[in-house]
């Protein structure tokens, strides 16, 4: 048996194994790549999720490319992803589902414009809402107010509205005083 019969039968395994042994080249050519782009524009959690998300994205290529090399066809992967992607969708983002608001963390842990320790200002409509951020977990932001006041906001909530980050923290806000005009003084 001579090369060219050997490759013939067995080119779906040398693709395999050819893309697994470049996927780790790849992965380093990437990575030195980003870091060129950013040059430390990025703190190293941000440099770190765009690394991963390089990383995720290289490895699906080169999934579908050995895919394609073992005779499966795109079309009947990509009918199935999207009819996924279509109910994940009406469940992840309906809005008051509880996955939507893990779907919301998911999106602020990846945007990374609002930290822990920022001061925001929430707005909603007419009407806003200011605090320190002291806790984002899995299903709400915890807000500290000015005056001490906890306020709890759901993830996908603060996704959804506008959030200013101030520069500075909001000064707080006096109790009105009222003057009795009517009735008996105590």
């Amino acid at each position: 048996m001579d090369f060219v019969e050997f490759f013939n039968e067995q080119y779906h395994l040398i693709v395999t194994v050819i893309a697994v042994l470049l996927y780790p080249l790849l992965r380093k050519t990437t990575k030195k790549l980003l870091l060129k782009a950013i040059k430390g524009k990025a703190d190293p959690h941000r440099e770190y999720r765009a690394e991963l998300l390089l990383n995720i994205i290289l490895a699906i290529v080169m999934l579908c490319l050995v895919l394609v090399f073992w005779g499966i066809e795109l079309r009947g992967l990509l009918v199935l992803g999207s009819s996924i992607f279509a109910m994940l969708g009406v469940a992840l983002f309906a809005a008051w589902s509880l996955l939507s608001n893990l779907t919301a963390f998911l999106l602020m842990f990846i945007q990374n414009d609002c930290r822990v320790g920022f001061w925001v200002r929430v707005i909603d409509g007419a009407n806003f809402l200011e605090g320190r951020i002291i806790e984002m977990g899995l299903m709400n932001v915890v807000l500290e107010h000015v005056d001490g006041h906890k306020v709890i906001y759901p993830n996908n909530i603060f996704v959804t509205r506008p959030v200013m980050v101030l520069k500075n923290p909001p000064t707080a806000t006096k109790a009105p005083t009222i003057k009795r005009i009517l009735g008996p003084k105590k």
